[in-house]
């Protein structure tokens, strides 16, 4: 009998301070991550009206550097990169040749080293990292730029909820007041180096800490303490899942897709084609835009349920006896306390107010109306 050893899950620097809170551990994309602590309701309503302090160091960092860094990203994404202020970030994407989503992105323009080189930290999902490392890698030949695997070189803390930005300013004199939303700056953080980015993935204020590894459990026990009479709790991937679902944020995996393209989406707004030069992808994106205008592709939506059944991803939505899309999507949401889904559907089902649609739950068709995303919009 032959036996396959199983990969060792990776663990981030945190690993045993969320043991030692009794989290609820759950295989990420090879990472041991906290799934929850405590219950996912309270931890979710915590982001949404105090704070709540997330690791994300499951995250993969790339750094690029050189003369022709920008020059690089721009061939290699599908955003204008090149445009990018110093201090700024920008979400953008990659894709194949064939115009499908590789992965979804935040590219972040760092300062300036002593050569004049450029310097980039291109952020990629977990469960994307390695393909997006090496399709940089391989689009690089060519240019006078350097791709380095940065993944283990960083922690990431981040704190969201209203109550943040109180407590971040207890503990650093970087001015948060200046710091835009996708933007990032360097600080020290409870005395800890770190570069502090305000891009957030919960639909609230918030902000992400890139620190050394080394540095993470002391960053996290001073956030802890500095949050601790505002309401500031521990939070897992769990309710980080629903925060992102309630503010209509697309995950790679369920949103996004190589079978699909930012066209597909809805986010052709990304991709970029004025921008100098050729870049992967860009004919066949090309198309998929002339597609778009002239018949619509399926349509991201929001739904929400009239009855207490959650609807999951790969669910069908259906109206009039026939399938119409499928559910990418879904959970309860503890701030409308009713069941939704994100789901792409048919453009002829795809107004709010639409009614009429259900989704194939176990057989049962459940009645759902068709919602404008995002189901939850913080007041600013």
């Amino acid at each position: 009998m032959s036996s396959t050893a199983t990969p060792e899950k990776r663990r981030t620097a945190l690993d045993a301070l969320h043991r030692s809170l009794g989290a609820t551990m759950t295989d990420f994309a090879g990472w041991d991550m906290p799934l929850r602590y405590g219950s996912e309701r309270d931890e979710h309503l915590a982001v949404r009206t105090k704070a709540g302090l997330f690791d994300l160091s499951h995250m993969g960092e790339i750094t690029v550097t050189g003369p022709q860094a920008a020059q690089l990203l721009n061939y290699a994404l599908v955003g204008n990169i090149a445009s990018v202020g110093l201090g700024r970030a920008r979400y953008t994407m990659i894709c194949r040749a064939d115009g499908g989503i590789l992965d979804d992105l935040i590219v972040y323009r760092l300062a300036e080293t002593e050569a004049a080189s450029s310097h980039y930290m291109v952020v990629a999902n977990a469960s994307n990292a390695q393909v997006v490392l090496d399709s940089l890698v391989e689009r690089a030949a060519g240019f006078d730029a350097l791709v380095r695997d940065d993944r283990d070189a960083y922690a990431l803390l981040a704190v969201q909820g209203p109550e943040s930005p109180g407590i971040l300013k207890s503990l650093t004199d970087a001015d948060l007041d200046g710091l835009k939303y996708y933007a990032g700056l360097p600080g020290t953080v409870a005395g800890v180096p770190a570069l502090i980015a305000r891009t957030g993935y919960t639909g609230e204020d918030g902000f992400e800490l890139f620190v050394s590894p080394g540095d993470a459990e002391k960053l996290w026990l001073a956030l802890t303490e500095a949050g601790a009479s505002v309401g500031l709790i521990p939070c897992g991937l769990s309710c980080r899942d629903t925060l992102r679902l309630e503010a209509g944020m697309p995950l790679y995996g369920h949103e996004l897709s190589t079978s699909l393209t930012p066209f597909d989406a809805g986010l052709g707004r990304v991709v970029k084609f004025e921008k100098d030069g050729d870049f992967v992808g860009r004919s066949a994106l090309e198309a998929a835009a002339e597609r778009a205008a002239s018949q619509p592709p399926r349509v991201l939506v929001g739904l929400v349920a009239e009855g207490r059944r959650v609807p999951r991803a790969g669910y069908s939505v259906v109206a009039d006896g026939k399938v119409i899309g499928e559910v990418t999507s879904g959970a309860p949401s503890p701030t409308l306390g009713r069941p939704i889904a994100m789901a792409y559907v048919d453009a002829a089902h795809s107004a709010p107010g639409t009614t009429g649609v259900g989704v194939d739950i176990r057989g049962s068709h459940e009645p759902y109306e068709v919602v404008a995303l995002p189901f939850y919009k913080r007041e600013k």
